[in-house]
């Protein structure tokens, strides 16, 4: 698989408001087009456009510490309801995490409509894969891979470190392959499923097997949720209950709840300047240096 455009570094001189009219020409103004005003201090780099299948949203972003090697490898998942979102809207969070030595992954995925339940996880296995086998180049060590994701990409991020079929058809083994999951403001336990559009990209009401929660075995990756007191969309019970539950059945959980953040602030907080709003930049990059300093985790039986 090759980029669809080369390696070219993103350059901080490159004129913001120039670039923003570029992107609002493309899909329209985003609230995210403003976080990405702000740029992190640090050395890093960003690779745009690079494919990881044919389809046209089976693309990703690439954002890595200037002279990174060895670095953890995260692919993170934004969110969108499983209908929309887009990866360039994510420097703010990209950049963020590669000024602090770890190389990030944005990709695109299906979406609904076309795409239902499981596609978007199939293509999300995909990215993972195709990270995993690129990490090197890109100065990141693939037995370091975190999982990453918000809202729906929590969901998504989840369902691949929790339910071993998705990565497995890609060729990765997720208790030997995954080193840690972080979720952020996702949906884990949401049954019975009410919206009707929700329930045509599920396949209906109360089907369990979309749900991360019923695949806790208690062998998972370590993992770290985060929930915004204030989120009105996605509510926080679904990180209180597949919490309890991991811990229930004996798995390494870590749960916190930020009380100045809702859905949407609480990924914003990557951004430089709403940090002060909520610590989630320096917990998840805890998480993910103390995840990936353990070595390579067992493959089990």
């Amino acid at each position: 698989m090759r980029s669809r455009s080369s390696w070219t570094v993103s350059s901080r001189a490159r004129r913001p408001r120039r670039r923003l009219r570029e992107r609002w020409a493309e899909r329209g103004f985003s609230a995210a087009d403003l976080l990405n005003v702000w740029r992190p201090v640090g050395a890093w780099e960003q690779h745009e456009s690079l494919t990881y299948g044919p389809a046209p949203r089976q693309m990703l972003d690439v954002y890595r510490p200037r002279h990174a090697a060895g670095a953890p490898l995260l692919v993170f998942f934004y969110g969108g309801s499983w209908q929309n979102g887009s990866r360039d809207l994510y420097p703010f969070l990209g950049a963020s995490l590669a000024a602090e030595g770890i190389v990030t992954v944005v990709p695109d995925y299906a979406v609904f409509p076309p795409a239902c339940f499981p596609e978007f996880l199939q293509d999300a296995a995909r990215a993972v894969a195709f990270a995993h086998a690129n990490a090197r180049q890109w100065g990141a060590d693939p037995d370091k891979l975190v999982l990453m994701g918000h809202s729906a990409g929590a969901h998504i991020a989840a369902m691949l470190g929790y339910d071993r079929q998705w990565l497995a058809a890609a060729g990765l083994d997720t208790r030997r392959d995954v080193a840690g999951v972080v979720g952020l403001a996702g949906p884990y336990d949401f049954l019975p499923i009410k919206s009707r559009v929700l329930q045509r990209i599920f396949g209906g009401p109360a089907r369990s097997e979309t749900q991360p929660i019923s695949f806790v075995t208690g062998r998972e990756p370590p993992t770290l949720l985060i929930a915004a007191k204030r989120d009105t969309l996605v509510d926080p019970g679904n990180t209180r209950r597949f919490a309890a539950k991991i811990r229930e059945m004996g798995g390494v959980v870590e749960e916190r709840e930020y009380a100045r953040v809702n859905h949407f602030t609480l990924i914003g907080s990557f951004a430089p300047g709403l940090r002060f709003l909520a610590p989630t930049l320096r917990e998840t990059t805890d998480f993910i240096w103390r995840v990936t300093a353990r070595g390579r985790r067992q493959a089990a039986g």
